[in-house]
């Protein structure tokens, strides 16, 4: 049985992450930690600390951040697109100390209503993350596309996180991207 580990901040926490699980079914040993990933940084101290035990024996690792790390509070985006950068490549190179099978799903879009969120700002988060962790053959989830086709219908009404729809969406696209990878 092949051990899939997501990790993430809440689009997979309370939203794909469980749904992926039932979808890869028992043929797969599907586990995530109960924690939020928030922003990359403190993913990197859960890879780094916390979430050793959980990731010993994967056989694939699926990991998200960005939402966190794209939102302005008011004097600029949370984390700066160097340090975001960065710090996802610290994320896949620590991942590797446990399988070579990484995919990295990007960030989804929020509804044109969210506070702190600019739709650009995500475009160019996720261009920087695809480029750096593509040329590092991490295998690209491309999230945001699934969302943005319809973002009335695929965004929750708290204008954030996916409603029934998008959680089904980004959780089928993202098994049927686990069991390729993990199997091809």
């Amino acid at each position: 049985m092949k051990k899939i580990v997501l990790l993430g901040d809440s689009i997979r926490l309370i939203g794909y992450g469980k749904r992926c699980a039932e979808l890869l079914g028992d043929e797969y040993e599907t586990v995530e930690p109960e924690d939020n990933g928030r922003f990359v940084k403190y993913t990197l101290r859960g890879v780094l600390l916390e979430w050793k035990p959980l990731l010993e024996g994967a056989d694939l690792v699926h990991w998200n951040n960005g939402l966190w790390d794209v939102c302005d509070l008011g004097d600029g985006p949370f984390t700066d697109l160097d340090e975001y950068v960065k710090n996802l490549i610290r994320v896949q190179k620590a991942l590797r100390g446990y399988t070579d099978k990484i995919v990295f799903a990007t960030t989804t879009p929020t509804s044109p209503l969210m506070w702190g969120h600019d739709r650009n700002r995500t475009i160019q988060y996720n261009k920087a993350a695809v480029e750096a962790l593509g040329e590092l053959g991490i295998v690209i989830n491309d999230l945001f596309s699934v969302v943005d086709a319809d973002i009335d219908a695929n965004i929750s009404e708290d204008y954030l996180h996916l409603s029934p729809r998008g959680v089904e969406l980004c959780a089928a696209q993202t098994a049927e991207i686990i069991r390729k990878t993990v199997n091809g």
